[in-house]
């Protein structure tokens, strides 16, 4: 499957569960989350996507340049305009354009890196980090609310679903 396929793959499995929590348990604080909300997970994957979008037309991405938008972590629909707003963007975009990534690992706002990157290298650092942040949303989700449908693999990395595939037919055998 090809990067763009998975990101909007990724970004309708959490369109679905932002569409299956109630205002309540979106903004509800989680203990196994250290009292973050799944909003606010949900809030912090976005603006990653969000950041990605606005530096592709700039030519610069900075992650760290998130506006961390409480109306994203707290009212779904929202939430939900703006992951179409994204899915919209990664469907839409073709061009594998160079860009630069501005980082910066030190207290200190002022010291930072540039580094070359391209469209499909972020996407698919978006990718990752979109199943990092899937992963901890179904541990706060099933503390939640158990009753959610979220698929088998959600917040599971394709390589780890392959793996996991091979050992059960190697065991099978």
């Amino acid at each position: 499957m090809n990067p763009k396929t998975t990101c909007c793959d990724i970004l309708t499995q959490l369109t679905d569960l932002v569409n299956q929590l109630s205002d309540q348990e979106y903004t509800k604080p989680i203990e196994s989350l250290s009292q973050a909300s799944i909003g606010q997970h949900i809030r912090h994957t976005i603006e990653f996507f969000v950041c990605f979008e606005q530096g592709f037309h700039t030519g610069i991405i900075n992650y760290d340049s998130r506006k961390h938008d409480k109306l994203i972590e707290t009212d779904r629909f929202i939430a939900l305009a703006v992951l179409d707003r994204v899915r919209a963007f990664v469907t839409n975009i073709n061009e594998n354009k160079q860009l630069n990534l501005n980082v910066s690992y030190s207290l200190d706002d002022s010291d930072s890196v540039t580094v070359e990157t391209n469209y499909f290298r972020e996407l698919v650092y978006n990718i990752e980090h979109a199943v990092h942040h899937m992963a901890i949303l179904k541990i706060g989700v099933r503390e939640m609310s158990p009753h959610l449908n979220l698929p088998d693999t959600f917040g599971i990395a394709s390589s780890t679903v392959r793996y996991q595939q091979s050992t059960f037919t190697s065991i099978q055998e």
